[in-house]
């Protein structure tokens, strides 16, 4: 999932966008991002598609990108994986969380599609074991008014 970065090299900049796997374009965000940095806009945008197409990310799920800017504008970039609610709502097929969270239920999710959600963001969580990812996609879950079931 990530980069080789040469160590020779130190980043001056990091730039994060969250980009639709493999329908990354010249057009805003991505190139008034890079071009102020007068990086190679066409090349990061078919390096970026050719990535998530070889990680297996479907197309035009949301996926975050950390870009890496280096004196020389050259780049590097990591891609990571899509937010915990486009997991979740791609995982139960509906289009939106609840509009008034706490007092509406847009949809309940069984524990074993939490858990998968949690082992799929685990390498971007900042936790330890499943349990904690577990509690974390939990979280994200009551925010978004869908309620968990066993």
């Amino acid at each position: 999932m990530m980069s080789a970065v040469s160590s020779k090299k130190k980043a001056e900049k990091f730039i994060k966008l969250i980009i639709p796997a493999g329908k990354a374009n010249p057009a805003p965000p991505i190139g008034p991002a890079l071009g102020q940095h007068g990086l190679n806009i066409m090349d990061f945008c078919k390096k970026f598609n050719e990535k998530t197409k070889s990680m297996g990310v479907e197309d035009g799920m949301r996926v975050p990108v950390v870009i890496s800017v280096f004196k020389d504008k050259s780049f590097d970039f990591i891609v990571r994986t899509s937010p915990v609610p486009d997991l979740v709502k791609k995982s139960l097929k509906i289009t939106s969380g609840s509009k008034t969270p706490g007092s509406s239920v847009a949809a309940t999710i069984t524990m074993a599609q939490v858990e998968q959600i949690a082992k799929i963001k685990m390498p971007d969580l900042n936790c330890a074991t499943l349990e904690a990812a577990v509690q974390m996609v939990l979280g994200t879950i009551r925010s978004m008014g869908i309620e968990c079931v066993g």
